[in-house]
């Protein structure tokens, strides 16, 4: 049996991010499948440390576009739980209505690119016009459409007044009346259905073996998610059903998806008619006390796991992130075992991957051969990055001059 290998990235047109990957075949099929991450490492973690906790806020909001109110939420719930700060209860509800817009936006993404993946072009045209409604709301709530600087230590920054309300309600009957029709497609196409089913296929063994969260884990019958089975925000106090399926397939992906959407629905008319009057945030102290804590937040792609240290002063010892991506790229390779090479974009896509949420790296500088061990600060990551494209022959020394004198 001949055998090629041939590398899929890192910058390729089925996908949106660099990310590498190695595939082994046999004619068409698919024989072993690996992944090289590290393409988008951005140091965020180091960068976290270096920095007070408030502006951390912002920074973590910014390890991804799509779900930057996931990654403030949960690194301000492990810092507020560290403070001992108990938020205001309509904070709380505010923190729940922008994450359930946030993922009815990533979602309608995800439908749009799956349409585009399998060559069903008209779904991302009808899906990104409705993502259009969403970030539209999103940015009369928050101020942005997509990082939105909504939370802060100890509450929100924004309130959302009647009027704004009465424009989320509108925009979610229009948003419901146009996901039933894509539930009509995605039950109904004969084509769409045909082209998903038996694709990706990951039983609920295998899921749970190798820790698949949110959609992935879900559409292979796995009944986990973090806004029931460890609430935050007002999601205890909050009617919704976790969306489940059994079809174990990038075509049970979909309908777990659409089927959310409708629930993200109910559960913002739910917080907007019950979301009580009071203050937006508690005073939160400069220096958070000595101490550690976790986060979790079920973010559009699964369960976002934020891990904070602090040591009494104004900036974390430590900040560790698990973002949803890193937990299901390695169902990939279990997805397409024996799989078509034509099936590889739409399966990788089926987990709604953000490789720039993913990468990471931890960088040991030694002293000579035998010299001990050093974690790189970020001045040294800074130097050694600078030098790295001299080398290359790229010197950006005058370009920094000028923006000096320009600033």
């Amino acid at each position: 049996m001949h055998k090629v290998v041939i590398p899929i990235g890192p910058q390729h047109p089925a996908l949106k991010e660099p990310e590498s990957f190695s595939v082994t075949l046999s004619g068409e099929r698919i024989l072993a499948f690996s992944a090289r991450l590290g393409y988008n490492h951005r140091g965020i973690e180091k960068a976290c440390e270096e920095r007070t906790y408030l502006q951390d806020v912002y920074l973590t909001e910014r390890i991804c576009g799509i779900c930057s109110h996931t990654h403030s939420t949960a690194f301000v719930q492990a810092v507020e739980e560290i403070a001992g700060l108990v938020i205001p209860e309509r904070a709380s509800y505010i923190r729940t209505i922008i994450g359930e817009l946030e993922r009815i936006h990533s979602h309608l993404l995800w439908l749009g690119v799956a349409g585009h993946e399998v060559g069903f072009d008209t779904l991302l045209m009808y899906t990104w016009r409705d993502r259009e409604i969403v970030m539209d709301i999103l940015a009369q709530v928050t101020g942005n459409r997509v990082n939105y600087g909504c939370n802060t230590i100890g509450g929100v920054r924004r309130d959302i007044d009647p009027s704004q309300t009465k424009d989320i309600l509108k925009a979610i009957d229009t948003l419901e009346e146009r996901t039933k029709y894509y539930i009509d497609i995605a039950t109904k196409e004969t084509t769409l259905i045909e082209r998903l089913s038996g694709v990706g296929k990951l039983s609920k063994i295998d899921a749970v073996t190798l820790g698949a969260v949110g959609p992935t884990g879900r559409a292979s019958a796995v009944d986990r998610d973090v806004r029931r089975d460890d609430p935050y925000a007002a999601y205890d106090k909050l009617k919704f059903k976790v969306v489940t399926d059994d079809h174990c397939d990038v075509y049970g992906r979909a309908l777990v998806r659409v089927g959310e959407l409708m629930e993200s629905y109910k559960m913002l008319r739910q917080a907007l008619k019950e979301m009580p009057e009071g203050p937006l945030t508690v005073k939160a102290p400069r220096k958070i006390p000595a101490g550690e804590a976790t986060s979790r937040y079920e973010a559009p792609r699964g369960e976002c796991f934020h891990y904070v240290k602090s040591n009494g002063t104004d900036k974390p010892e430590r900040v560790k992130v698990r973002a949803p991506t890193l937990a299901n790229v390695q169902t990939v390779a279990k997805m397409l075992e024996d799989g078509q090479l034509a099936d590889l974009p739409i399966v990788i896509a089926a987990i709604d991957p953000c490789f720039s949420c993913t990468d990471r790296i931890t960088l040991i500088k030694r002293s000579g051969s035998r010299g001990p061990a050093k974690r790189m600060s970020w001045e040294d990551l800074h130097t050694y990055s600078i030098d790295w494209y001299r080398k290359k022959g790229l010197d950006f020394t005058g370009l920094n001059e000028k923006l000096k004198k320009w600033i």
